[in-house]
């Protein structure tokens, strides 16, 4: 008899025995790595949301990179051709920005104002996917409406265009509108920190605009983002046909710091400066990163300790059955066939646990963002109000489960060798001796 070749079918007995503690043991440690397992996915799971949101909401709204005059500056068609020149440039738009104030139904909020050519930004941004309500989209039409468009001097697209040159239009962010108590259709009152004298003294520069969309993208641009035309942007700022600068969308926003190099290169250190993503967003996403490593790290040693208590359950298998396996190798089964029906059964185990953590831990982070909602709904609180979302993100990414199952299970497999040798090492005349 190839006693190798039964080596399988009685690690398979061992592991699904109904008549003796290895079924409970078993379960113990089938349970143990499970929880274990779908506590590392739901976390990674989380931490995967806020890198996509952090990506999708904020990085795709705001510029990879913005090149800043030393001073206000008249436009040209030139330089931006000179930017888009670039290798990883998609387009170019220019843009003033201030931070001011903004009053409204008796309440005053601080607010970033970014003037803005609606057409071209459309090319560096995806502002028009958040806007609401849905004609606030208009404003950013298609690709047509922008070759129509004149991109240094502003002109406007074709068609309706709810920020129009001379309308004094604002887009405020939605919760900028509710804390301020407006909706579309109101007027708020911006104010810059810009003096105007006038003959009863001086005061900050302030101008009435009509709220005419709201920005929803559920990030922290929605509690300070105001947009409005450039045209109006200059005219409140003084600024006459100049701008601040250009913003800029690249095909890799983690190259953002070799672009900004070169487009000062480009432009002329004497006249430009740039200013990265990194530089306001950086340590966010590289918090978040170092946050997802270290959450592994530490995870995986949770996975690691259910995964060796497999030692301890496989240990008291082999004490338990060492008489069938010293009878077996008085029949003449190798220490090959022993240590292969150890292998097999810790390999059982952990291979059991491990997918029903992979299918707990997915079902529950499936499920995590809804019920996330639901809690802070019912007991009305706001746990996300320290964060750039005010939600419960969830991004369950194949590669990320593939590889904790892949080391949960190696994990379990390295945890047999010890009792798969100790069984092999089994002596018959010493165990049956007391039998």
């Amino acid at each position: 008899m190839r006693f190798d070749s039964i080596a399988a079918d009685i690690g398979w007995r061992y592991a699904f025995s109904r008549h003796s503690s290895l079924a409970l043991i078993g379960n113990i440690a089938i349970c143990g790595l499970a929880l274990s397992i779908a506590v590392l996915v739901v976390v990674v799971s989380v931490i995967n949301g806020f890198e996509r949101e952090l990506e999708r909401r904020v990085f795709g709204v705001l510029p990879h990179l913005s090149v800043h005059g030393h001073q206000p500056f008249t436009p040209g068609s030139a330089e931006i051709d000179l930017l888009e020149s670039l290798p990883s440039v998609q387009a170019a738009a220019p843009f003033v920005q201030a931070v001011g104030l903004a009053a409204g139904a008796g309440k005053v909020r601080g607010v970033l104002l970014t003037g803005i050519v609606p057409a071209g930004y459309a090319r560096i941004s995806d502002l028009a996917g958040y806007l609401q309500p849905g004609d606030a989209r208009q404003a950013f039409s298609g690709a047509a409406d922008a070759t129509a468009a004149d991109p240094v001097a502003g002109g406007a697209a074709k068609g309706p265009d709810v920020l129009r040159a001379r309308a004094f239009g604002v887009i405020l962010g939605a919760r900028l509108a509710a804390r301020l108590g407006v909706v579309v259709g109101d007027r708020v009152t911006l104010v810059l920190p810009m003096a105007t004298i006038t003959p009863a003294g001086a005061f900050p520069r302030q101008k009435r605009f009509e709220v005419v969309g709201l920005l929803r993208s559920e990030s922290e641009l929605d509690t300070r983002a105001a947009f409005v035309h450039l045209e109006d942007a200059q005219r409140f700022m003084r600024l006459g046909d100049r701008v601040q600068g250009y913003q800029v969308k690249l095909d890799d926003f983690f190259g953002a710091a070799q672009v900004a190099r070169e487009s000062v290169a480009l432009l002329g250190h004497d006249r430009f400066f740039a200013r990265t993503w990194m530089r306001t967003h950086g340590n966010l996403y590289r918090a978040i990163g170092t946050q997802k490593m270290m959450m592994f790290v530490l995870l995986a040693f949770l996975v690691g300790v259910a995964a060796f208590n497999l030692v301890s359950s496989l240990v008291m298998a082999v004490e338990q059955r060492g008489p069938d396996m010293a009878i077996l190798k008085t029949m003449g089964a190798g220490p090959g066939s022993v240590m292969g029906s150890i292998v097999l059964l810790g390999a059982l185990i952990g291979g059991m646990g491990t997918v029903a953590g992979i299918v707990l831990g997915t079902a529950a982070a499936a499920a995590l963002p809804n019920l996330f909602a639901w809690v802070s709904d019912r007991l009305a609180l706001d746990l996300m109000n320290q964060y750039f979302i005010n939600y419960l993100p969830v991004d369950i990414r194949v590669v990320d489960v593939a590889t904790i199952a892949g080391t949960a299970f190696g994990l379990c497999v390295l945890s047999t060798v010890y009792p798969a040798r100790r069984a092999a090492r089994l002596l018959p005349r010493e165990v049956l001796a007391h039998e």
